[in-house]
């Protein structure tokens, strides 16, 4: 039988302690650790989840992985680079690759009646993927290329839409700047909106083949390649093996080519994600610090009142060793009421806020329009275990106070 757990499942579970002065301090030391950990849940619950939201966005408008004319500058007007079947094929053949699409752009500026405004129009085939758009269109549908009817149909976002005052349906002229300006006329067949301004106020959608007739491109021609991965843990080596392999690439016009990551193209979102996670240990921190010095509150007082018993057992031969063994399981059965009762409000919260998006934010500000929640199970279950590792820990050094306390007085103590 193993009678520290014995004696601590007497102390804990006969509820003796719960009519004496420890009765407070427990309950507080149990509400400590579980608004700890609920904080810590619910801290890295949001923040995954808002850079998770967040890089969708990034990677919606822009891909893992962008292939583009080794000449080409960070502008929307690019050099055109020749894409084979043959290079599509071996690109999709590539390990960790997902998908692989040619786009183009070309920056044109929209006029109204009473408004005009600069934009990025951005042309892609029938390969594309339109799943994030789907995801996020509010009126209409997206392109399909092969029925356009002549007809050059754009899908433009929210922000600009408001901006112009244009609806569904609507037609409006685009004019390219260019050695001989080049007015185009578009049909809204499509509105979206991300909330993420930095691209809404910019993009909107067409078929790549306008915009190879504006620059008078050939069919095989295009601004660059969109590549996206199945393992975006793994995008820094997959972009840094298709760098080498592009940079020995020419196509049948001699052009060079180069490959960056999302990351590389849009540094400084990815920086200020990346941020987000010191946010993330500070607060963690801060929680396991308050949670474990109410613990050991706890502790101390629950020594003091059971000195009489501490007296006794010692009086009886129990080694120091045996009687802190004692008390740490007693701590570890109150860390685990906390932690259940912690997990249990968090997961709460995180359910309905998911499921119901209660809390609100400014888009404009956040980017997103509620919370955001992911629930990683690994991470809950690490914190968890980090949790309970660290406070075990911190109630060792108050345990030492038991070998302080003398077996003659202690069984005098009331």
């Amino acid at each position: 039988m193993n009678l520290e757990l014995f004696i601590a499942r007497k102390i804990y579970f006969g509820g003796n302690y719960k009519n004496k002065a420890s009765r407070p301090a427990i309950k507080i030391a149990i509400a400590g650790i579980a608004l700890g950990l609920a904080a810590m849940i619910l801290s890295v619950c949001i923040i995954v989840g808002f850079k998770k939201q967040v890089r969708e966005k990034v990677v919606g408008f822009g891909s893992h992985i962008q292939i583009t004319n080794f000449d080409t500058n960070s502008s929307y007007e690019s050099h055109p680079i020749c894409v084979s079947d043959s290079l599509l094929k071996e690109l999709k053949a590539k390990e960790n690759i997902r998908h692989v699409e040619v786009f183009s752009t070309k920056p044109g500026i929209i006029k109204t009646n009473t408004d005009f405004m600069g934009v990025v129009l951005k042309g892609i085939g029938a390969d594309f993927d339109w799943t994030f758009f789907e995801q996020n269109m509010v009126e209409g549908n997206v392109l399909d290329p092969t029925k356009s009817d002549g007809v050059n149909q754009v899908i433009i976002s929210k922000y600009i839409a408001d901006k112009l005052n244009l609806k569904m349906g609507d037609s409006f002229i685009t004019y390219f700047i260019q050695e001989q300006p080049k007015p185009r006329k578009f049909t809204i067949t499509g509105i979206y909106n991300t909330n993420f301004e930095n691209y809404d106020k910019i993009f909107m959608v067409t078929d790549i083949e306008v915009i190879r007739k504006l620059n008078g491109w050939e069919k095989d021609q295009a601004s660059g390649i969109e590549v996206l991965v199945d393992d975006y843990d793994r995008l820094d080596d997959t972009a840094r093996n298709m760098f080498f392999d592009m940079a020995t690439y020419r196509d049948r016009e001699g052009n060079s080519f180069k490959a960056m990551s999302i990351k590389d193209i849009n540094p400084i979102i990815f920086e200020w994600l990346n941020l987000l996670d010191m946010n993330v240990w500070i607060m963690m921190i801060l929680m396991l610090a308050v949670s474990g010095f109410t613990m050991i509150s706890g502790l101390l007082i629950l020594i003091l009142e059971r000195t009489n018993m501490i007296g006794i057992l010692k009086a009886l031969g129990a080694k120091n060793f045996v009687i802190r063994k004692t008390f740490l399981y007693v701590s570890s059965f109150l860390i685990l009421k906390g932690l259940l009762w912690g997990n249990v409000v968090a997961l709460a919260i995180c359910f309905v806020q998911k499921y119901f998006g209660i809390i609100k934010l400014d888009p404009s500000t956040y980017y997103v329009s509620v919370v955001p929640i992911d629930m990683n199970i690994v991470y809950i279950l690490l914190i968890n275990i980090g949790t309970l590792l660290v406070s075990m820990l911190m109630m060792v050094g108050p345990s030492y106070l038991i070998a302080r306390i003398s077996p003659a007085k202690s069984i005098k103590f009331e």
